[in-house]
């Protein structure tokens, strides 16, 4: 395996270049969901000069990607999981440009020595992880079956700070869109004739404060009103809100989800109205840890000389469609710091570290570390099952955690 890691280590300071000028040109033509035409043309036609086979569109998104490489020899199968969306109105403030370079450059390396030891290689390109038209596109990969022959996924997420962190829970989300469709009428010459659905907006907000009171800090739910009628002097006939309806472990999220549509069945029943609660992108699943699998890429991480720290097992204020993937593969998301000092997520502090040269070095130091966990992986079946097994007993006992 030694022998094998220093080609997986020599082909990335060879190739480093190539992906960081890809980060670089990512970063500078910032792309939102549904829309990274750049981004997925760019880091899929580098894999092909790689020699993958390339499928693209891929599940249901147009910028979304499928490489494929498969050895001559039987072995494990294994997905690096590239994001390069970027945030409206700020740009790469999550780093994606980091994150997919990141990604495709340790599956280039991993395909490079596979045909030695066997298995198959895949990157997915999956756009829209900030949400968005189309988007949280893991969702669709699962559903779509681009999951159901892989052994395990793996991806790590720049991050702040003078440590890096291991992969860590978050919330579950359906983000869904409210609508209430009532009756227009003049609002002082003739109100007995309208229906109003601002009545019946209103009253679902206030419901779902008054639900607030009576649900854990393991569940969280909020929401703006987006239509909300055109003047003062005419009833509203429709009205639209927005809400991420959040909880600790998908189970949950379905009971909440049927608590809330049951406020807007009651809203519309009382008002006269007529609703429609839906999703308005794939939902989002919380993330199921697998800690054997966080151990072997710390082991990789901390080995090239970062630190990594420690927290408490908490369920983070956030989500990502990781999630999708970690609820049916043992899938790992671990932070990399691309700044020396702490700065906020999705700040133009962030869209400045995502460029800089330390963010460069994290492409080449966490591309080593996720080929080198495959690498272990691939050469140890049993580690694997081992693997497989504690996956398997943290997606059965998520709602206990």
């Amino acid at each position: 395996m030694s022998e094998l890691k220093n080609q997986i280590s020599q082909f990335i300071d060879t190739n480093a270049k190539i992906y960081q000028d890809i980060s670089l040109a990512i970063h500078a033509k910032p792309e939102v969901s549904d829309f990274e035409y750049f981004a997925s043309q760019t880091l899929s036609e580098q894999l092909k000069k790689e020699g993958f086979e390339i499928e693209l569109p891929a599940a249901g998104h147009r910028t979304g990607f499928a490489a494929t490489y498969k050895s001559k020899k039987p072995g494990p199968t294994v997905v690096f999981l590239a994001e390069y969306d970027a945030l409206a109105g700020l740009g790469h403030g999550c780093g994606h440009n980091v994150f997919g370079a990141t990604s495709a450059l340790a599956g280039a390396a991993l395909k490079s020595i596979v045909d030695q030891i066997g298995g198959e290689v895949r990157v997915y390109g999956t756009p829209g992880e900030e949400g968005g038209q189309n988007g949280s596109a893991k969702g669709s990969f699962v559903k779509k079956g681009y999951l159901n022959d892989v052994d395990f996924a793996l991806c790590t997420h720049p991050g702040s700070g003078s440590e890096d962190g291991l992969s860590t829970r978050n919330y579950a989300c359906a983000p869904v869109d409210i609508e209430f469709w009532g009756k227009p009428a003049h609002a002082a010459g003739c109100p007995q004739d309208g229906i109003n659905a601002l009545d019946a907006q209103i009253l679902t907000y206030a419901a779902i404060g008054v639900l607030r009171q009576q649900l854990t800090d393991r569940i969280r739910i909020h929401g703006v009103i987006v239509e909300g009628g055109t003047a003062p002097n005419v009833i509203p006939e429709y009205t639209k809100a927005k809400y991420y309806i959040r909880a600790a472990d998908i189970d949950t999220l379905h009971e909440l989800y049927e608590k809330v549509e049951n406020i807007v069945k009651g809203s519309a029943l009382q008002t006269s109205c007529t609703s429609s609660m839906k999703l308005y992108q794939n939902l989002v699943e919380n993330m199921v840890l697998t800690p054997s699998l966080d151990a072997i890429y710390e082991k990789y991480i901390t080995e090239l000389g970062n630190t990594v720290k420690h927290v408490e097992d908490v369920v983070m204020p956030g989500s990502s469609d990781v999630g999708n993937i970690s609820q049916v593969v043992p899938t790992i998301q671990p932070h990399i710091s691309i700044t020396d000092v702490q700065i906020a997520g999705h700040s133009q502090d962030m869209v400045d570290a995502s460029c800089s040269q330390k963010a460069m070095d994290a492409i080449v130091k966490g591309a080593k570390a996720l080929a080198f966990t495959a690498l272990e992986l691939f050469e140890n079946p049993e580690e694997l099952a081992k693997v497989k097994e504690d996956h398997a007993w943290h997606v059965e006992h998520q709602k206990e955690n």
